[in-house]
């Protein structure tokens, strides 16, 4: 019995290593992938701005309510060296770029089509639901995990 809970209790710590998302407080790994106009963007080349970043999709309710609801906060801060970078996790390009429309995201939005069916990019930042979103600093380290708006306006104080 105590080596089959041992085992287990292995099992679990090997998984929770492996399968984290990237750590408060660590570099945020790259992300690069194309726009709507097939231009690569890389999450690096928004360093020195105050970063959120969203994975969604067009199908995802929660996601679609999420990008009305920072919308305001975008306008507020845009200016002041905040950004979002949007990764759509849609198989569809067609239904991607009709839900930005939709939605008036005017924001840097990227997709990865293959994200559906788990790849390198969900892997890494550990997507397991969506909406998923990190907030990360002018120096490109990760300072929050699924801030809400009201939490989203402190850190952007704080780091604005």
């Amino acid at each position: 019995m105590k080596s089959f809970l041992f085992t287990a209790l292995a099992v679990l710590a090997i998984n929770s290593y492996l399968f984290a998302q990237p750590a408060l407080g660590s570099k945020a790994p790259e992300i690069s992938l194309p726009t709507e106009n097939g231009e690569i963007s890389k999450l690096s080349s928004l360093q020195g701005k105050v970063v959120l970043l969203d994975f969604w999709a067009s199908w995802c309710r929660p996601c679609r309510i999420g990008n009305k609801q920072v919308q305001s906060t975008y306008k507020k801060y845009k200016d002041k060296g905040f950004e979002i970078y949007s990764v759509s996790v849609d198989a569809s390009k067609p239904s991607w770029l009709s839900a930005v429309k939709q939605d008036k995201i005017e924001w840097t939005h990227v997709i990865d089509t293959k994200a559906a069916n788990g790849n390198l990019l969900t892997q890494t930042w550990n997507i397991q639901f969506i909406p998923s979103t990190f907030l990360i600093n002018k120096e490109g380290t990760i300072v929050a995990v699924a801030p809400e708006k009201d939490e989203l306006e402190k850190w952007l104080q704080k780091l604005l």
